[in-house]
């Protein structure tokens, strides 16, 4: 008893840290403990302070006995320990901490590009509801939409969207993860040949948003479904908000579990759509004013109706067009943007659509099928088989939609086709002559 008069209350729980230290995990230790200190003691009550309201609800519900026991000897017997949070004292056990709860002193993990913020990001009606539902998200998280599941194809402003909420909510000093589902998937695969999930799993829970690009990475792989399974359930239970994008929406992903799936539908769901010409006109000029570049209006015009597939796409004959004009020491013109955009124009017409012909032409070779039969109604084993193998390839190689290859494939619906797909991907791992047979295939589309 000596002690607790001589040893200030940070030097009494420093000694007691020094004891938990031996008794949880390393990453548990940096996790929960590291940034936490003894506050004050008297009348037998510990405060120590935490530096968020969920650390001291994890401290509370998981680790009380543990520390309750590694201060006994430093103070007194049954000693009642209290948590608070940034000088405010920790109360109502049962109450979860929402998003904005949690400051940003939790160490963050995220890489925003600086570029893809909502100011740069042009309106149109083909993303006027997705990004009136981003907006909504990051200035109230956890509270109006959540999750927030956003789809559509390659180069249309989901990865922007995604990258735009986490820059608004850091401002409102929410901690937020923002990776890709590879990126997870690759960091618990790490995690489990490193024997360090309990850090994996505590750095995800102990956040207060969620963002996810290409969720639908994840479908097929069991130990990775499960992961993020428990890690929705943690954060959406605890009102702290998810926001995940796709290129289908969640009925469409083929080997996503079903409760994964139906946790994706919770919240709201929108699309993304190809920019109409409007649309198209105004993220050129934005981007050229970004550029500090002045285009004539039958340049921008030009340009704006040679790209159509997506803003990706866009920017990038827009950046040809400067390019040229800058090798050749001239202002960009019409005739100048002809030459940047001819070659494009020539080489891929319609690249999307010419892969799709060819899968349909290497998996009629292959069963010695007529193309005709395959897009028809004949239910063969044999010509079954190649549409849903058809159907498998243009599915990977593409970014069609599912209701876009069910129409390529004799105007099927996009549940058919999921199901071909999901059929396909579990046959293939236990069907050697299958598993041949579709790289024989992809052999000669190679060819």
């Amino acid at each position: 008893m000596e002690t607790t008069k001589t040893r200030t209350p940070k030097e009494i729980w420093e000694t007691a840290l020094g004891e938990l230290q031996l008794q949880v995990s390393k990453p548990n230790y940096r996790t929960w403990f590291v940034k936490t200190i003894g506050l004050s003691y008297r009348d037998n009550q510990f405060v120590i302070g935490v530096p968020n309201t969920f650390a001291a609800e994890y401290l509370e519900k998981n680790q009380l006995s543990l520390i309750q026991k590694a201060l006994d000897g430093l103070t007194s017997p049954n000693v009642e320990v209290v948590f608070k949070v940034n000088g405010k004292r920790h109360g109502n056990p049962g109450k979860y901490p929402t998003a904005l709860e949690i400051p940003a002193t939790v160490p963050s993990f995220t890489r925003l590009n600086s570029g893809y913020m909502f100011d740069y990001f042009i309106e149109g009606p083909g993303n006027r509801l997705a990004r009136a539902s981003a907006m909504s998200v990051a200035r109230s998280p956890g509270h109006s939409y959540n999750p927030l599941f956003i789809y559509g194809g390659a180069g249309l402003g989901k990865t922007h969207l995604l990258h735009a909420i986490g820059h608004e909510a850091s401002s409102r000093h929410i901690n937020v993860i923002c990776t890709s589902a590879e990126e997870f998937t690759n960091e618990f695969v790490t995690a489990l040949q490193e024997k360090s999930t309990v850090e994996f799993r505590n750095k995800y829970r102990s956040i207060g948003m969620l963002l996810i690009d290409d969720i639908h990475f994840i479908g097929g792989k069991g130990q990775t479904e499960e992961s993020f399974f428990h890690t929705f359930n943690e954060l959406h239970n605890t009102n702290r908000q998810i926001v995940m994008t796709s290129d289908c929406p969640p009925r469409s992903m083929p080997l996503l579990e079903e409760r994964l799936r139906s946790r994706f539908e919770w919240g709201l769901i929108v699309d993304i759509q190809p920019p109409d010409y409007d649309t198209r006109l105004a993220i050129l000029k934005s981007k050229a004013h970004q550029e500090g570049i002045n285009l004539a209006p039958e340049v921008l015009d030009f340009i704006a109706g040679h790209s159509q597939d997506n803003v990706r796409l866009l920017e990038g004959s827009l950046n040809r067009v400067i390019a040229l004009a800058r090798l050749m020491q001239s202002v960009p013109t019409v005739e100048i943007a002809r030459q940047a955009l001819a070659d494009i124009s020539t080489r891929e017409p319609t690249p999307s659509s010419l892969v799709h012909d060819a899968i349909l032409e290497a998996v009629a070779d292959s069963f010695n099928l007529d193309r005709e039969e395959i897009i028809g109604r004949r239910r063969a084993k044999d010509v079954s088989l190649a549409r849903r193998l058809a159907m498998y390839l243009i599915r990977k190689e593409t970014n069609y939609s599912l209701a876009h290859i069910g129409k390529i494939l004799g105007n099927r619906d996009a549940a058919t086709v999921a199901m071909a797909c999901k059929k396909i991907a579990s046959d293939i791992d236990g069907n050697s002559f299958l598993r041949r047979r579709l790289e024989k295939i992809k052999k000669s589309l190679s060819a």
